[in-house]
């Protein structure tokens, strides 16, 4: 019994896709599609960079989608393997907008649109350098929890990612983020600054969540059989309503990766398989379960080596 997962932001390289551009018409078709629908060359900037374009949030959600949905269709309609099969379909923040569209609750230039608008929307949430986020390594969540709420008078920070064991990222403002590093390394605990252009998952995401939930509300979502495990839950949804609330509230809450993945091997799935770019969500699965089977579907290779 397998899943299909999808990747979020930080997956993003220049060129990512192009063998299935060169090589697959329909990948093509896909290019061209999300370029008439965003009204600008994505296609070139994904192809051909400059990576810092590549890099802004209106563009990487976008087009990691692109690149995620591209692969999922060449591997459905070219190579005849019937992956909406899936006992469930799970995506990493905005993975999640991936596995809508490839399991067919979102259509195409619709979840492109989303993802463009989302990615402005969270990238102007607050102004440059007035928030971000830290990687936290070697702890648990529980550990975070404890620090968070014993300091809640001293600063506010928020777990925007529980990304595995060991593995937990934190938003907050730069001067409570400070703080809470200062804390960190009291305790000797291993942290990283992100790179990255916002306190994502977190209060401060509230601008993004009144955008969003305009754009979600005149969304038309389909009605589909296939699963879902959401990120603010860690639970299933079928339930088109309680779809759209749940994406509304993922951009101000937690990303509850390591729980979902628990609750999906839990079910009985022994094998993931991740569609898009990089290998980030494999090698959190492998941190959380390292019995695991896991296919990291990058290349056309990776499809032929792929055993459902």
């Amino acid at each position: 019994m397998f899943s299909v997962v999808f990747p979020g932001q930080g997956s993003q390289i220049v060129g990512m896709g192009k063998e299935f551009f060169d090589k697959f018409n329909s990948v093509k078709r896909l290019f061209e599609e999300a370029d008439d629908t965003l009204k600008f060359s994505l296609s070139s900037i994904v192809l051909e960079g400059p990576k810092d374009e590549l890099d802004l949030t209106a563009n990487t959600q976008p087009a990691i989608f692109l690149i995620s949905y591209s692969i999922f269709d060449t591997i459905i309609n070219k190579f005849n393997i019937n992956l909406k099969q899936a006992k469930y379909f799970a995506g990493h923040s905005l993975g999640e907008y991936s596995a809508l569209s490839s399991a067919g609750y979102l259509n195409f230039s619709d979840t492109i649109k989303l993802l463009r608008k989302r990615g402005e929307a969270m990238q102007n949430a607050v102004p440059k350098g007035e928030g971000g986020m830290v990687a936290v390594l070697g702890t648990n969540v529980e550990k975070i929890e404890n620090i968070l709420f014993e300091n809640k008078n001293e600063f506010k920070v928020q777990i925007a990612n529980d990304n595995s064991d060991g593995q937990i990222v934190c938003s907050g403002k730069t001067n409570d983020l400070n703080k809470f590093i200062e804390i960190l390394k009291k305790e000797n605990i291993k942290n990283i600054r992100l790179s990255v252009s916002a306190p994502f998952h977190s209060f401060l995401m509230k601008n993004a969540t009144e955008i969003m939930k305009i754009e979600l509300e005149k969304t038309k979502f389909s009605n589909v059989d296939l699963k879902l495990v959401s990120n603010v839950t860690a639970k299933e949804i079928t339930n088109k309503e309680e779809l759209k609330k749940l994406l509304i509230d993922q951009i101000e809450s937690r990303v509850r990766w390591r729980e979902s993945i628990l609750n999906i091997i839990q079910s009985g799935v022994n094998q993931f398989i991740e569609i898009g770019p990089g290998k980030v969500l494999s090698g959190l699965i492998k941190r959380i379960d390292k019995n695991i089977k896991i296919n990291t579907i990058n290349t056309e290779n990776d499809i032929k080596d792929l055993k459902i």
